[in-house]
């Protein structure tokens, strides 16, 4: 199990990008091309970053759509793992 609770991708938007800069989120909106509420939804961790919006985000900040979907996905898994017990799975593995 991972040991660290990665932060999700739109706290790394919000700390490192628009709120240094004094981005509002309608600004960033207007420039990503997206609606002001979706991009809310994203900074604060109800929505995630697909691949189009990645791509959003590279154009914008110059920052790549690999680099946004790793965080997605280390989000996502480390997620995933805090309810693991749960998944009822039977393991295959050779005793």
């Amino acid at each position: 199990m991972r040991m660290y609770n990665p932060p999700h991708p739109g706290e790394i938007l919000w700390d490192l990008f628009l709120s240094p800069e004094g981005i509002t989120i309608s600004k960033a909106a207007k420039a990503l091309g997206i609606t002001r509420k979706h991009l809310s939804k994203i900074i604060n961790g109800h929505a995630g970053v697909t691949p189009e919006m990645a791509l959003r985000l590279e154009l914008a900040f110059g920052v790549s759509a690999e680099s946004w979907l790793g965080h997605q996905n280390a989000y996502d898994l480390w997620t995933a793992e805090q309810h693991k017990k749960r998944l009822k799975v039977t393991s295959l593995r050779a005793a």
